[in-house]
């Protein structure tokens, strides 16, 4: 299995569509302008060599890289180019079964099953069709589980093709940080680290019950596995369901009074709403994100009883909003609804990278 990875994905749409920003640091980020309050959605290459990166507040960003052209967000383009490299990495024949699968993971991103002799003289036939077809690059990871082929692709950056199994993954991982992991978080690593778990290879050779009274039964022996780099050997195309739906809104001015605060919510859950209904799935489960100035997040959450009603959901978000604290600034709010899944619906264990 291989994971396909766009380099810097978002940046190169944009030197695509403006040549003449081929080789200057270019960042994205909400509407492009550093006076307001956004962050960076991603940064070229010659940007990041500054220290730019995804999710930096974009005045910081424009700071460290004063001549930096920045770009606003078009959310548009992006999918249209992802659609065009997602029918590409589709319509390549496997040299066994006659056909690859294709597990979209994101705009930028994806899982390509394919039966194969020589996987890497496979890889850098996806690389020049993808190339061929829209002008982009990319980088190919191999492996053989789902999180080894994810984490090679960092090792193939940019636009090269590295191959991570069960035979050399302590030999390359080994002595990384778990940080490294895809599913592992800062917050989890530090918590690892007070088990004395700093190592890729510590968590692998773990006693997964160890882990047990820190993560819980189902989640303990999971990272355990991850520091293996075990985990599904399975490309799945069928098609994704979202759990939820989520808004948020980074306001220009920090907001003080309650009544700016109810209308932002209201608003908020109008937006959620109509997402929600589109998908046909009552609501059971709320989440309000808030940001205080200047930069500290919380979020409140509550299960709700099985709801279609947007009444009934408007009122369980304004009971939430109850727990906002009093004369704290907030600088962000966000609303997250979670739905009822399918029975048919993928339910897989693989981590993925998510929102709030």
């Amino acid at each position: 299995m291989l994971h396909v990875d766009l380099d810097q994905f978002i940046a190169a749409v944009e030197v695509l569509r403006r040549p003449e920003l081929k080789g200057k640091p270019v960042i994205v980020g909400g509407r492009g302008d550093p006076a307001e309050r956004a962050v960076v959605s991603t940064a070229s290459y010659e940007a990041r060599a500054y220290g730019v990166g995804s999710g930096m507040p974009l005045r910081i960003a424009a700071r460290k890289v004063p001549d930096a052209i920045i770009l606003p967000v078009d959310q548009e383009a992006y999918l249209e180019a992802s659609e065009k490299v997602m029918a590409v990495l589709r319509s390549q024949p496997g040299t066994t079964s006659g056909k690859t699968t294709v597990q979209v993971l994101g705009w930028d991103e994806a899982f390509v099953g394919v039966e194969t002799a020589d996987p890497e003289a496979f890889a850098r036939q996806l690389q020049e069709a993808v190339l061929a077809e829209t002008r982009l690059h990319c980088s190919v990871g191999i492996g053989d589980t789902l999180l080894r082929a994810k984490v090679a692709t960092t090792f193939g950056k940019p636009a090269g093709v590295f191959r991570l199994t069960e035979a050399n993954w302590l030999e390359v991982m080994g002595s990384r940080p778990t940080v490294e992991l895809w599913g592992v978080g800062s917050k989890i690593s530090r918590r690892l680290a007070t088990l004395g778990i700093k190592t890729v290879a510590e968590l692998a050779a773990a006693d997964p019950n160890d882990l047990v009274p820190e993560f819980g039964p189902k989640m303990g022996p999971w990272y355990a596995q991850l520091g293996r780099g075990d985990g599904s050997r399975v490309v799945d195309d069928t098609p994704w369901v979202p759990r939820g739906h989520s808004r948020e809104t980074t306001f220009q001015r920090d907001l003080t009074d309650a009544e700016q605060i109810s209308d932002a919510v209201r608003e908020l859950a109008a937006r959620v709403l109509e997402d929600v209904a589109a998908e046909g799935r009552p609501v059971i489960g709320l989440t309000l994100k808030v940001r205080y100035a200047p930069f500290t997040t919380k979020t409140y959450a509550r299960k709700i009883p099985e709801t279609s009603d947007p009444a009934e959901v408007l009122a369980r978000a304004l009971d939430l909003m109850a727990k906002i604290e009093p004369d704290h600034p907030v600088r962000l709010l966000g609303l997250r609804a979670e739905m009822t899944m399918p029975a048919d619906s993928r339910q897989g264990h693989t981590p993925t990278r998510s929102g709030w």
